[in-house]
């Protein structure tokens, strides 16, 4: 990125800054969006240095878009998964494949999962659209633990998939919205399709036989 000024048809991009990592209570009834940002105080706080490097990445980019006129869109996505094209794991993918290769138990845990072509989709919408502005969250669903064991049992009664939660203290289950990811055009895929997508990706890498 330079200091050339950017034309309206054209926009700058940032992936996956931090968005909840403020101190903000997260329950239930919260719908986190677009206005939201993570505090690098606050997760450098928690040690939570990815976070911290995050955000800090997000900050620099919004003020060098400001000082230099840029029209910067960024994407802000949950926990990506779906087909991946790379011969190794990546952090996300490798989160399933624990969760079907010999673990006894599940996380007591809620994750915000969105398919890898809805990111990528995304991301071509954000440069192609001249009103594409500002930030946009990613998350198709936010489920719990338990029923990502339920999805993959029925899609796959072969695979050992844990019954037992590991009754460790939880991730709260709140909300992301939707509604600014639609307007960009974002037809979600459904989590049953973006798990199998998954799973059928590593079996084809060789990281699951069955």
């Amino acid at each position: 990125m330079n200091n050339q000024k950017l034309s309206d048809s054209r926009k700058a991009e940032l992936i996956d800054p931090a968005v909840t990592y403020n101190g903000k209570p997260l329950t239930f009834d919260v719908v986190v969006d677009e206005t939201w940002f993570s505090d690098a105080l606050f997760c450098e706080k928690l040690k939570s240095w990815y976070m911290v490097s995050k955000t800090l990445a997000e900050e620099a980019a919004w003020r060098f878009a400001k000082e230099n006129e840029i029209d910067l869109v960024s994407i802000n996505p949950g926990f990506v998964i779906g087909p991946f094209l790379q011969p190794t794991l990546n952090f996300t993918t490798e989160e399933i494949l624990k969760l079907i290769n010999g673990a006894q138990t599940f996380p007591n845990s809620f994750y915000r999962f969105v398919n890898i072509r809805d990111v990528a989709i995304a991301h071509i919408q954000a440069l192609e659209i001249p009103s594409a502005t500002g930030r946009y969250c990613l998350v198709e669903t936010v489920i719990h633990c338990s029923e990502i064991m339920k999805f993959l049992h029925k899609m796959y009664p072969s695979l050992c998939i844990p019954e037992k939660c590991d009754d460790k203290s939880s991730i709260a289950g709140y909300q992301v919205s939707k509604e600014k990811a639609k307007r960009l055009g974002i037809n979600f895929i459904p989590l049953e399709v973006t798990l199998k997508d998954t799973v059928e990706s590593l079996k084809q890498k060789g990281f699951l036989s069955f």
